[in-house]
């Protein structure tokens, strides 16, 4: 408001001083011609310096040059009034650790009105710049995630098995992923340019299956009031997926069997035979081998489905890709909502680490949304996960319920978890961290604590 004195009352300065230093955001003031004035707690953390070297240093030794020469974006938009919405700096601090910052900036005026200087405001999003490279490296696979050795040959064998027209199996619990795995074949195949038809063998009573695969002729039986073309022969030039193949009955079976002996089809209510050039893909969450024997499903049908199988593990088999794809889902939510949410405090990532995950990857990603509803910015927190979850003490892995239980060495000495023991430990293991919290003789969740707190990261060129 023109007029009004804005000169800060007598004995407030401290107070102010107070303030900016119980931000968990770093705060720099700069004046035009780039020399730091003001430095808060929480800068002097993430650039690991003191409050008295930082105004002795001066920002291009704090942030690089790059961040702070005359022709820098930061310089221009305070020499030019300009507040800058989020960029993102990477930089070294002076122990040779490599960080990304986010930056933001505001401007002042002096008193005549005329440019004085600006304010930068920045956080580290180091980690999250991480798991954003994970993600564009051997992490993804047509929108499967996973750095697991599990997962690792998965990615394999899709890529390998897309090159024939071999039929696939795909065999696992519900919500592993399995409809994901069926597509990547397809798209990385020589038929991506046709059809990918999906079909949940388990969501339609037998009579509409046979219709909805097969296709049906007009009066075919009672409501069949025009032709119809079948999900296969819609499919033809590309490929068909058949999830829950193992709940089709036997009389279905027959006819699926023809289909990939004879590579053709008939409409329900006709005599005619239509050739078909397609590619089959099934997956089920129920052991089929159990239900030959048990006499529920075709042997001959199994062996042809099953030219060549792949198994899906379990969220609890790669628990080292639960925060890739925590965060890969927070991303997705951010994208869609528009919250400005990063990622996850560090006692909520301890608790889905010890999570059972009886719904694997989609109940992860159902948490992830559901904490998205009540989130609004910053770090998903545990009072923002489902009550159900939020309940459970990460402290008490909820996989000791299955008898696994931690080790804790006989000694009765506390452990050693100092910076370096840890961060040997997790060398040793190979960044795995059930193996080393074991050896280490801790929960996860205390372990999980101490990587946060150390800074530690797997890739060295990071740390």
């Amino acid at each position: 408001m023109a007029g009004r004195d804005r000169s800060m009352p007598q004995g407030w300065q401290g107070h102010f001083e107070d303030v900016l230093d119980s931000l968990d955001e770093g705060v720099l003031t700069l004046t035009i011609e780039g020399r730091i004035i003001g430095i808060n707690r929480a800068a002097c953390q993430i650039l690991e310096t003191t409050k008295a070297e930082a105004l002795h240093l001066g920002c291009p030794c704090l942030l690089g040059e790059q961040a702070c020469d005359a022709g820098s974006t930061l310089r221009r938009s305070i020499a030019a009034q300009l507040a800058l919405p989020d960029f993102d700096l990477a930089m070294r601090t002076p122990s040779g650790s490599r960080k990304v910052l986010r930056l933001r900036t505001a401007v002042f005026r002096s008193a005549a009105r005329s440019p004085a200087g600006g304010v930068v405001m920045f956080r580290d999003i180091t980690e999250l710049s991480q798991l954003r490279r994970d993600l564009r490296q051997r992490h993804r696979l047509h929108n499967i995630i996973g750095k697991s050795r599990s997962m690792q040959t998965v990615f394999d064998l899709i890529e390998h098995v897309a090159e024939s027209d071999a039929s696939v199996l795909i065999e696992g619990p519900t919500g592993t992923g399995k409809e994901l795995v069926a597509r990547a074949i397809h798209f990385l195949s020589q038929r991506a340019p046709g059809p990918f038809v999906p079909v949940n063998c388990s969501a339609l009573p037998e009579t509409l299956l046979e219709s909805e695969l097969f296709g049906h002729m007009r009066g075919a039986y009672t409501g069949a009031m025009r032709d119809k073309r079948g999900r296969f022969e819609i499919a033809s030039g590309g490929s068909i997926f058949l999830d829950e193949i193992g709940d089709v009955l036997p009389a279905t079976q027959v006819k699926l069997l023809r289909v990939l002996q004879e590579h053709t089809i008939e409409r329900l209510g006709s005599e005619k035979s239509l050739k078909i050039d397609i590619r089959v893909i099934a997956a089920t969450h129920r052991e089929l081998e159990r239900l030959v024997a048990e006499g529920q499903f075709r042997q001959d049908l199994y062996y042809r489905l099953r030219v060549v199988p792949i198994r899906l593990p379990s969220l609890a088999e790669r628990r080292d890709d639960i925060p890739l794809l925590a965060q890969h889902f927070v991303e997705q939510f951010k994208q869609e909502t528009g919250r400005p949410i990063e990622g996850l405090d560090a006692d909520v990532l301890a608790l889905l680490m010890d999570y059972p995950w009886p719904g694997n990857v989609r109940e992860l990603e159902n948490i992830i949304e559901y904490a998205f509803v009540k989130a609004r910015q910053g770090n998903i927190r545990r009072e923002h996960l489902p009550p159900d979850l939020a309940s459970v003490r990460s402290s008490e892995p909820a996989s000791t319920s299955a008898g696994a239980r931690p080790i804790v060495p006989s000694n009765p000495r506390p452990p050693d978890l100092s910076r370096a023991s840890v961060q040997e430990m997790l060398v040793h293991s190979g960044w795995n961290v059930a193996k080393a919290a074991r050896r280490l003789g801790v929960s996860r969740t205390t372990l999980y604590q101490r990587i946060k707190t150390y800074g530690l990261k797997e890739d060295p060129a990071v740390q």
